[in-house]
């Protein structure tokens, strides 16, 4: 495999940017932007990053420890810490600003361990995509001076994931994952039974070979996103029924499945953006 002109040279101006911090801690999820950017980081800079992985209700627990074998795989020193979205009405609550209330918690915690650990920056993981989409949590990130290399090197999804296999990180491939949340329609509250039960519908989803997953929580109803090219398969009797009883074991009485498949931010499409900050 041979990385274009244009690639290798985002990766060295990220290469650059680190270089130039000195030394980051990394908000890190396990998952494929921030692992590749922990593992760039550690190759730049040393023993002079830190990673902080943060555990929640709304973070499945094969999440965070999937987060952390990797950090040790990665050679690389980190902190386990706790964050608590759910001790936050405005975060309950669920709004469109919702994302806001959670990176102001996670953003701040990292910016404390930064001065006692005696670094002067915070990096994440947004990647330049994520300028395109509908991210509250930029907000808070600005605010507290949280800075994303990966933005900054205009490093695309794709590009990272292109980088991530060349260099044969085992999260090249990763399906995208986004905490548990931003599964309830805006304005549902958001309560630690039904992140559960969401956390275990999607496993039981992911057990079956759907790799991409989302279950879209209505309530007493379910709605399950997976590759349009999945859909089938999922169509099968035999499969389908599977499907049916477990949810409603799960407490779900009415089991559906969309079928426009898997999109990312698909809670955002009843949003009027002009009236949003």
């Amino acid at each position: 495999m041979k990385l274009s002109q244009t690639l290798q040279r985002k990766y060295e101006i990220l290469r650059s940017i680190l270089q130039e911090m000195g030394g980051v801690v990394v908000g890190y999820s396990g998952g494929v932007d921030s692992t590749f950017l922990l593992k760039t980081a550690h190759e730049v800079l040393g023993d002079k990053v830190l990673a902080v992985i943060a555990a929640s209700e709304t973070y499945p627990q094969k999440e965070i420890e999937g987060a952390v074998q990797l950090a040790r795989s990665l050679g690389v020193r980190f902190k386990l810490i706790e964050t608590h979205e759910l001790r936050d009405p405005n975060f309950r609550k669920n709004p469109p600003q919702r994302c806001y209330y959670c990176k102001k918690e996670l953003f701040s915690r990292l910016k404390a361990i930064a001065q006692e650990e005696g670094y002067q920056w915070v990096v994440d993981g947004s990647n330049y995509d994520d300028l395109q989409d509908f991210r509250p949590g930029t907000k808070a990130r600005d605010e507290l001076g949280v800075r994303s290399p990966l933005q900054e090197a205009k490093l695309t999804k794709e590009d990272i994931r292109l980088l991530s296999k060349y260099f044969n990180l085992p999260t090249w491939d990763k399906p995208s994952f986004a905490c548990l949340a931003s599964r309830f329609p805006y304005y549902s509250e958001i309560d630690e039974k039904d992140l559960l039960r969401i956390g275990q519908a999607e496993d039981f989803l992911q057990s079956r070979g759907f790799k991409q997953v989302r279950l879209r929580h209505h309530g007493a109803l379910a709605r399950i996103e997976i590759l349009p090219e999945d859909i089938p398969r999922l169509l099968n009797p035999e499969q389908r029924e599977e499907i049916i009883q477990r949810l409603k074991e799960l407490g779900y009485q009415y089991v559906t499945l969309d079928l426009e498949g898997y999109r990312s931010g698909s809670m955002n499409e009843i949003l009027d953006f002009s009236g949003l900050d």
